[in-house]
């Protein structure tokens, strides 16, 4: 799959995230923030979560990921909160 594109639904579903970044109470830049600078910190091929409740997180995150090379598993919205699931790039 292409840095950036949202995976199709049930593929990647296995992968449960090896870190979890709660950024709910934020607004935007900050989910993006808090992801890019967990991102200096892990391995590629790493899944990350971030929470959000600011709703721009579900376009914001998904740029930054085809921004910097990252892949979109998958985004949930639940009760006010965005989840979104990314495959860090190298």
């Amino acid at each position: 799959m292409e840095p950036g594109r949202t995976a199709e639904a049930g593929e990647d579903a296995e992968l449960a995230a090896e870190l979890v970044i709660d950024a709910r109470g934020t607004r935007c830049p900050m989910p993006v923030i808090l992801a890019a600078r967990a991102a200096t910190t892990l391995a590629a091929g790493t899944v990350i979560q971030v929470l959000a409740t600011d709703p721009a997180a579900a376009a914001d995150l998904p740029a930054w990921c085809r921004m910097r090379g990252h892949t979109v598993i998958g985004i949930e919205h639940a009760d006010g909160l965005v989840g979104c699931r990314i495959r860090l790039g190298g």
